[in-house]
């Protein structure tokens, strides 16, 4: 395992009375691309201006390389940012933008030269060289932020919100470059959204931060698959999140009441369930079946399959809308009681499932899908 190159240690930011980080505790190793993740006002972004030397922590110690650097200027330490902004100069070219920080360092301009065109053609962007950032695409302007940061050879770069001004197709390719970059570089990222996309897609740790404290921290799938408690499951999205009562343990199994009828899920492993005791679990809307009933018919079409017991979990439900995202549909049902559930297929499934909108159909889902989320 890497040696570690950050650590926050009980690390609390004030601003007036307002708390925007509580109790940090984080170490990121050496060469980990780490994504910190959570709705607007989470305290994701003070967190990245702490470690940049923007902000000061109020209390608690942030480390970098072992030393203490909460007195440490922004201008002393090896840690640059890429901005949502991009904050690139306007009246400068790519190449100039890229020579910026090597001349605040006192680098010759000859040697500023070299260097900023080496990082521009390794972006690709060796035909821009002296063309006039306003003249640049997007993309393009987003990867001379990024030559400019990493020209300085530094050991951690910062991102904050990088691609969120970007098309979605310019998302995707910087994805790639960014993700093949790191690897390449061996360099610490710590890259700041409110994407899921983004961070799943990149990350190899996923900080899930919320009202100032770290809700979860995990790999993209530990997350999705197993969120830790309900602020997690509804932030990540996708999940059904089901409420009940416990009514008896049997067999390795948990029965438990809800308001729309009585489910089963697989005793988690060292947890203690007991009678009457209340639970939150989510269900992810891929782990979930449907099958349609949408003009009385006696056959079912199954599409959606994944049940391991012959008496699954089901729920009558009214189908209410769809969402289309790419070969990926969500839809959305609703039960008598008014609960909401969300399943998602494949596109090229809906035809087979003959969906019309206000039918009634069947959701089901097996007693493994579940997972009991922390109070």
């Amino acid at each position: 395992m890497n040696d570690t190159l950050v650590e926050f240690r009980q690390v609390v930011k004030r601003f007036d009375d307002f708390v925007a980080v509580k109790n940090l505790n984080l170490s990121i190793a050496e060469g980990e691309f780490v994504a910190l993740m959570g709705p607007s006002g989470c305290g994701k972004t003070t967190t990245l201006r702490m470690l940049a030397g923007l902000e000061k922590p109020t209390s608690g110690d942030i480390l970098l390389n072992g030393q203490v650097m909460n007195e440490v200027s922004a201008s002393e330490r090896d840690t640059p940012m890429v901005w949502q902004s991009l904050a690139l100069f306007p009246f400068l070219n790519a190449r100039q933008n890229v020579e910026f920080g090597l001349k605040m360092r006192g680098v010759d301009s000859a040697e500023r030269k070299k260097r900023a065109i080496h990082w521009l053609e390794r972006l690709d962007m060796g035909e821009f060289i002296e063309r006039p950032v306003n003249q640049l695409s997007g993309g393009q302007r987003q990867r001379v932020a990024l030559a400019r940061s990493l020209v300085i050879e530094p050991k951690i770069l910062l991102l904050d919100e990088p691609l969120s001004a970007l098309d979605a197709h310019l998302v995707i390719r910087m994805q790639g470059v960014l993700s093949k970059l790191q690897k390449e570089l061996g360099i610490t990222f710590v890259y700041v959204t409110h994407s899921q996309s983004e961070a799943f897609a990149m990350a190899d740790r996923v900080v899930i931060m919320g009202n100032g404290d770290v809700a979860q921290v995990g790999s993209s799938r530990e997350i999705y698959r197993a969120p830790a408690n309900k602020f997690v499951a509804q932030f990540v999205g996708r999940n059904n999140i089901v409420s009940g009562k416990v009514i008896s343990v049997d067999n390795g199994l948990v029965h438990f009441k809800t308001a729309f009828g009585t489910f089963s899920m697989r005793s988690p492993k060292n947890t203690a369930i007991e009678l009457d005791q209340s639970i939150d679990l989510s269900i992810a809307a891929d782990r979930l079946s449907v099958e349609a009933r949408p003009h009385g018919a006696e056959e079912i079409s199954q599409i959606k399959s994944g049940t391991t017991n012959s008496e699954p979990n089901q729920v009558h439900c009214t189908l209410i809308s769809e969402e289309f995202v790419g070969a990926v549909v969500t839809l959305f049902f609703e039960t008598n009681d008014g609960t909401e559930f969300m399943v998602q297929v494949q596109e090229r499934e809906l035809d087979e499932l003959n969906i019309s909108q206000d039918a009634n159909y069947i959701l089901s889902w097996s007693v493994d899908a579940a997972h009991l989320l922390d109070n």
